[in-house]
């Protein structure tokens, strides 16, 4: 049953719902008409999540890939047609605010808004109730109106995109159930099913909750979990009689009502209501029933009343109208969680050719689709996907009980303001360093990241900040300036003290969560010269910054890679997908191994960080000895440790890494060492304020696959004349930048702004922020945009909550463009 061969490569795609048959449109569009859909039910409804979906899409999101996703999922059914009508009714959308804190966080959203480039606008009470009458207006105290959100009709628009892929070629067979995946030498060679095996180059779970199945029969893990959500419909309201007329079946935008974890759409006279304020109800994706055996569809359960009680009344509360309504229908509707709550994306190391499009909303389906599309067809997607990669988690965030109980979160956590530093409650602590208990023992703030503990700042260092309170210098620094409410979440003055004590004198840093490889093997500098773009042949006991292009000159990755021997390389990285990416160019004379939790490093920075060490040690740390971005392989004390010459802090110092075991007797013996000097702990908080000063980049938020290093400020890492190295064709074809990564000061030294907020330049939205933190060396808070070129000193504005900003745009570094502070 293998069909007959036409254009490209063989696929099959698991799943017919509205991600595999966007997919299989998107594919051959791009000429890979090879490509068969299979689904266990009945077509163009075979009882996944896509047949129950209510349809809802609010475009935007903090996450400026899932944006984009939504985005073109508007675009291209609001582009295609069933039954004479269009897939996508632009109904608009409405989120209201019935708390002070709600409103404010639709101010924020009003910002991501702008600057991704969605069409919105706060309104205030009358203007809710105008468009939507039946909301009580005196509950609320304003709204998010976005009037190009809508409605998707994803069944008819599954059917719309089949009719296209199958006139270009695609097959689409229903009531087959995968029993099976073949593969052979790593790569994956067919799909098995109950009606016959259909041999493949490429496979694609788009298989919804049922991913975890699919991926244990192929042996790679997906990490999602089902959970099922309350969906119900009302009886007729007379209030509605006629709004809509016989079609469409909605007229009046989709509305949030989020501060209950409520939304209400119409359904001609009634009101579709979905809840996401019950209890999590997780579903065994091993245990769903066939189509056939499912008392409705295999993706729909028995309504469980009891719990949507609470929500009624809510809905009462908000919507008068309802007081005297009854709930007709409802059911339970199963749909996919990840740990994070992104999408799971991308091809598998452990079976080559077997792809996952997993835990995806109607939301986000055709951008998915597309984004799947350009990977396979052309090797990269065209958005950068970091967030999504089925690579991003660490392996201690891929245990049944992790996906468990992180997935579940996700669904609690669907409408709750979230601060981009919040971290996780459960499962903590999950990743600690060896100096964790001394960590407590100075009253360390923990945040997390990565599933690591990261001291953001230490209550031990607050008489600091005492004192420069008692100088007056707070005042100077925006330590003890009144912030709002949400710039003051998660932070503390305690931060300037700490990063005056680094600027002053000497801190300790826990850098163990950066991630760290080995290298090695006869071929090791041949393949990093060939993956990387600067000149790695230098001499043992040198280090060199470069960076992880993909065939287009996008920034994958930056690294800092130490050449200890001839065949012998440590390269600081970024993520699990830097070890993926070169795992899967590495050839067989070179080994990788991830060392990271074997290890740990504590950064040493200051001018007294000489001071401090020297002592230590009987190698000679003296700048003529051991310069700037250099290695050496020494004892401090007892311990043996590797030191770096390096410094992402703009300080004399050094990256000191040593075996997991000896960890923490290097922490005491470099902090009795370090008495005399006044040595401090200090944290993350201080240590970005004190990076953007000296305007380090953060890969995955100043610069992406995006991204070129021209663009992004960093093309000094980039020796054109070494050789050839991935990404340089690409690179050679580039014209000049018409963009680019922009330092810019704001005007107010009392004024901060925190990360993807808009900037308007001459009034109009130009670009985004990437990082921002206040730069107590400075005086002012620093923040990266991503804009057009501007000379500096030109004038912009940072939208912040709704209030517009004055910035201006600064010459790079901030802070020492002399590197004079490092280099002594």
């Amino acid at each position: 049953m293998s069909g007959i061969r036409t254009g490209g490569p063989r696929v099959v795609v698991i799943g017919a719902g509205v991600v595999g048959c966007s997919l299989a449109d998107e594919l051959t569009a791009r000429g890979w008409t090879d490509v068969t859909v299979l689904d266990q039910g009945p077509l163009p409804a075979p009882g996944g999540s896509t047949s129950h979906a209510p349809g809802l899409v609010f475009r935007t999101s903090p996450s400026r890939t899932l944006t984009a996703f939504a985005s073109y999922t508007v675009e291209k059914f609001g582009a295609l047609e069933a039954d004479g009508l269009p897939c996508f009714n632009a109904v608009g959308g409405l989120e209201l605010a019935t708390t002070p804190e709600r409103w404010a966080d639709l101010h924020r959203k009003a910002g991501l808004a702008a600057s991704w480039g969605v069409r919105a606008e706060l309104v205030g009470p009358a203007r809710c109730k105008e468009l939507w009458p039946l909301v009580d207006e005196t509950k609320v105290y304003g709204g998010l109106h976005t009037p190009d959100d809508g409605l998707a009709r994803a069944v008819p628009a599954c059917r719309a995109q089949m009719e296209r892929a199958r006139a270009r070629g695609a097959r689409f067979l229903d009531r087959h159930t995968v029993t099976g995946i073949e593969r052979d030498d790593g790569r994956v060679t067919a799909v098995i099913t109950d009606r016959g095996t259909f041999p493949a180059d490429h496979v694609v779970s788009a298989a919804g909750f049922w991913g975890p199945v699919v991926g244990r029969m192929a042996g790679v893990d997906v990490p999602l979990l089902p959970l099922a959500h309350q969906y119900a419909r009302t009886a007729p309201l007379p209030e509605l009689a006629g709004a809509a007329g016989p079609l469409p079946e909605a007229s009046r935008p989709i509305l949030r009502f989020q501060d209950r974890d409520l939304y209400f759409r119409e359904h001609h006279d009634r009101i579709g209501i979905g809840s996401y304020a019950h209890r999590p109800l997780p579903v065994d994706a091993f245990t769903v029933p066939a189509y056939d055996d499912a008392e409705d569809m295999p993706s729909s359960y028995p309504f469980t009343e009891e719990d949507f009680a609470p929500s009624w009344e809510d809905c009462r509360w908000l919507l008068p109208a309802l007081k005297e309504a009854e709930i007709e229908e409802g059911f339970n509707g199963v749909f996919s969680f990840t740990p994070d709550g992104m999408p799971g994306l991308g091809e598998s190391r452990v079976l080559r050719g077997f792809w996952l499009a997993e835990a995806v909303w109607v939301t986000h389906s055709a951008g998915v689709a597309r984004a799947v599309a350009e990977w396979m067809v052309d090797g990269r997607p065209s958005l950068d996907l970091h967030d999504c990669d089925l690579t991003r988690f660490e392996d201690a965030q891929r245990s049944p009980a992790y996906v468990a109980e992180r997935g579940a979160q996700q669904f609690v956590e669907v409408y709750d303001v979230i601060h981009p530093l919040q971290p996780m409650e459960r499962p903590r602590p999950l990743r600690v360093s060896p100096f964790y208990a001394r960590q407590q023992e100075l009253g360390a703030v923990f945040l997390e990241g990565g599933g690591w503990e990261r001291p953001h700042w230490y209550e031990a260092n607050a008489p600091l900040a005492d004192g420069l309170r008692a100088e007056g210098r707070l005042t100077e620094v925006m330590g003890l300036g009144e912030r709002d409410p949400w710039a003051a979440r998660h932070w503390s003055p305690i931060a300037a003290a700490e990063a005056r004590a680094t600027r002053e004198k000497v801190a300790l840093y826990d850098m163990t969560p950066l991630r760290r490889l080995e290298v090695t093997g006869p071929g090791a500098l041949a393949f990093l010269q060939r993956m990387t773009t600067n000149n790695l042949a230098r001499k043992p006991g040198s280090v060199t910054y470069t960076l992880l292009l993909d065939a287009a000159g996008g920034i994958r990755s930056d690294l800092t890679v130490a050449r200890l021997a001839p065949d012998r390389f440590q390269v600081g990285a970024n993520s699990p997908a830097d070890l993926d990416w070169l795992l899967r160019h590495a050839p067989a004379d070179v080994r990788l191994r991830d060392i990271t939790s074997g290890t740990c490093c504590v950064g040493v920075w200051g001018p007294l960080a000489r001071a401090l060490v020297q002592p230590l040690t009987r190698d000679d740390f003296s700048h003529e000895a051991f310069g700037y971005f250099k290695a050496k392989e020494t004892c401090l004390g007892h311990v043996p440790v590797t030191a770096l010459r390096l410094s992402y802090v703009g300080e004399l110092g050094w990256e000191l890494y040593t075996t997991a075991d000896l960890g923490l007797r290097l922490w005491d013996t470099l902090w009795e060492a370090g008495r005399e000097h006044g040595v401090i702990a200090a944290g993350r908080s201080a240590f970005n304020s004190l990076r953007l000063e000296k305007g380090y980049r953060a890969w995955g938020h100043d610069m992406t696959t995006e991204h070129t290093p021209e663009e992004a400020g960093v093309g000094f890492a980039v020796r054109m004349n070494k050789g050839d190295f991935v990404g340089r064709s690409a690179l050679e074809a580039a014209g000049e930048p018409a963009r680019k990564l922009t330092p810019l000061l704001l005007d107010d030294p009392a004024a901060v702004v925190l990360g993807k907020e808009p900037v308007y330049v001459d009034g109009s939205p130009a670009g985004y922020v990437t990082s921002a933190s206040y730069g107590y060396t400075l005086g002012r808070c620093v923040a990266y945009a991503w804009l057009p070129p501007l000379e500096s000193g030109t004038g912009v504005h940072v939208e912040y909550f709704g209030e517009k900003v004055p910035a201006t745009v600064a010459e790079e570094p901030l802070f020492d463009p002399e590197m004079t502070r490092i280099r002594r």
